[in-house]
């Protein structure tokens, strides 16, 4: 019979590491369509949010072949998941000019000479953290990222709570 603990997601920890694989990688593939496909250029803290998405991905697959740490790597990846949402979150805030973002990530130094201000407009980057260059319903990718990552971590961690705590009632 199984346990009803385990009922609330229907899976087994193995099927919980092909969720963290696939939504990651959907997430990334999503990113690099826009990059690629749509010519979305990604600012620096775009880039940012994809790495936390390749280290589910290990996470994930180490979960999958690794039975004994599953549940540990499950939760850490509900935790990784949670720092995607708060550097998400960051970087909706910088769009929405709440407060400023890295240095990069806005408008370049205006200060110096004519010259040097050319110098340092050519060799800067075009895309900037406080611009959004993409959204629907009026939300950016960064806002879409906040919940999606959020409710992801919120799942693995619910996930890995559940296990340790049915594995400990025996």
């Amino acid at each position: 019979m199984q346990n009803p603990l385990f009922s609330v997601f229907f899976m087994s920890p193995r099927q919980m590491a092909i969720f963290i694989i696939f939504s990651s990688l959907v997430a990334l593939s999503g990113a690099l369509i826009g990059q690629y496909g749509f010519d979305l250029h990604p600012c620096d803290l775009c880039i940012y949010q994809r790495i936390p998405f390749i280290i589910n991905m290990i996470l994930g697959l180490l979960a999958y072949f690794w039975m004994s740490n599953n549940k540990l790597l499950i939760g850490l990846s509900g935790f990784v998941f949670f720092v995607n949402s708060a550097i998400a979150l960051f970087h909706s805030g910088v769009e929405r000019k709440w407060w400023t973002g890295l240095t990069g990530c806005s408008t370049p130094d205006m200060s110096g000479t004519v010259e040097e201000l050319l110098k340092r407009i050519q060799e800067t980057a075009v895309v900037r953290c406080d611009e959004i260059p993409w959204s629907f319903m009026g939300l950016s990718m960064a806002n879409y990222n906040v919940v999606f990552c959020g409710v992801l971590g919120i799942i693995c961690l619910r996930f890995a709570f559940l296990n340790w705590q049915s594995q400990s009632n025996g």
